[in-house]
């Protein structure tokens, strides 16, 4: 089987590049930035069903990031969880939050209707992380 994927990571956000082995995506709600870790593997739900290799692989590119989300955006905390209740799809969450956002110091999972980004908002967020990445992250526009 391929990867392929999950149609509500789709519809909810926007492609930013691919790490080597994950799929980096932008949650499409301005408020907060949020992206998305997708490992390009077929039928996976849970870090564990990775194999060792890809595990590792997965930490590194999650801490890599993390650490670059946190400086880019000034995090006061960066939040980063595996959920999968609405998609069973093994993603990772990365949230830039800050003691001032609309959700503090709740999780933001449900706490507020999302607001699409401008066309204008998306490449601006798309060239500050890619830049930010260098050559970690590929890009095909």
């Amino acid at each position: 089987m391929f990867f392929q994927l999950h149609p509500r990571l789709q519809q909810d956000c926007i492609v930013i590049g691919r790490f080597e082995l994950s799929l980096l995506l932008m949650m499409n709600d301005n408020h907060y930035p949020w992206f998305i870790l997708v490992p390009q593997r077929a039928d996976l739900s849970e870090i564990y069903q990775l194999d060792a290799a890809d595990r590792q692989l997965l930490q590194t590119e999650s801490c890599l990031l993390a650490q670059t989300l946190a400086t880019v955006y000034q995090a006061d905390k960066m939040n980063i969880a595996a959920i999968g209740n609405l998609v069973p799809q093994l993603h990772i969450h990365h949230v830039v939050r800050y003691q001032a956002d609309a959700a503090w110091p709740a999780p933001v999972w449900g706490k507020l209707a999302a607001v699409p980004y401008s066309q204008e908002q998306i490449t601006t967020h798309k060239r500050l992380i890619q830049a930010a990445l260098g050559s970690a992250l590929s890009v095909s526009e």
